[in-house]
């Protein structure tokens, strides 16, 4: 899979030049690879360029390919939903769920894990009724009550915007994401870190990133067409 090299120096280029633009530190923006419905081959070949950190939707499909991968040294993140049936065996799998879009989830996470387990907060920054997230108005409740929870450690906020073509119509919904991040961050709220912020796919990841992302989400533009 020759295309997985050059695409992945391409994409690195680009976020390197992104948070240049806005002077930031581009070692402060990690690539997640999203590999879903990808080949375990896939990976291996975006793994001998140094990507070690992918970003999974299913948790079945993470453990065949961690099973398949097992020698690797690689990191995986959970962005997909995910349903509270299948939280005993996510928190085996992933060194952080970017998905958590409830109370009751992380609840639950609670209840399975013997070590705490990094995770995001799912936002539903456009207040879309398909989407998983929080509403913006009700995160800084939720994460105070996820804060007690001592299996769990709120490292930042997530969120996919609604879709459209153009890049620049994702950037309001980035910049309103950062700023929520930041007001949760003033609040100084015990056991919360804001230090992600896990926003940007393939067709918007330049303008994410210009707008604070420390995370972006790329498959498409990585693996090509699913």
């Amino acid at each position: 899979m020759p295309g997985i090299a050059t695409n992945l120096a391409t994409i690195r280029t680009r976020m390197h030049e992104a948070a240049l633009r806005v002077g930031r530190d581009p070692a402060t923006v990690r690539l997640v690879a999203v590999s879903k419905t990808q080949p375990a081959t896939a990976i291996r070949t975006a793994h001998t360029t140094g990507q070690l950190l992918f970003g999974e939707s299913r948790v079945q499909e993470a453990r065949q390919k961690r099973d398949a991968l097992q020698e690797l040294p690689l990191q995986w993140h959970l962005i997909g939903p995910l349903q509270r049936n299948k939280v005993k065996m996510a928190v085996t799998l992933f060194d952080l769920i970017e998905s958590v879009d409830s109370l009751a989830l992380a609840e639950e996470i609670q209840r399975r894990v013997s070590t705490p387990l990094p995770i995001l907060v799912q936002i539903n920054i456009g207040g879309e009724a398909q989407k998983h997230g929080l509403a913006p108005a009700e995160a800084e409740h939720v994460i105070r009550a996820m804060a007690q929870l001592p299996g769990i450690q709120v490292r930042g906020l997530m969120t996919i915007p609604p879709w459209n073509e153009d890049p620049e119509a994702s950037r309001p919904h980035f910049r309103a994401l950062a700023t929520l991040a930041r007001h949760l961050a003033q609040q100084a709220i015990p056991g919360v870190t804001m230090a992600e912020l896990s926003m940007g796919m393939s067709q918007d990841y330049t303008v994410a990133i210009e707008e604070g992302a420390t995370l972006v989400r790329i498959g498409t533009a990585l693996f090509g067409e699913r």
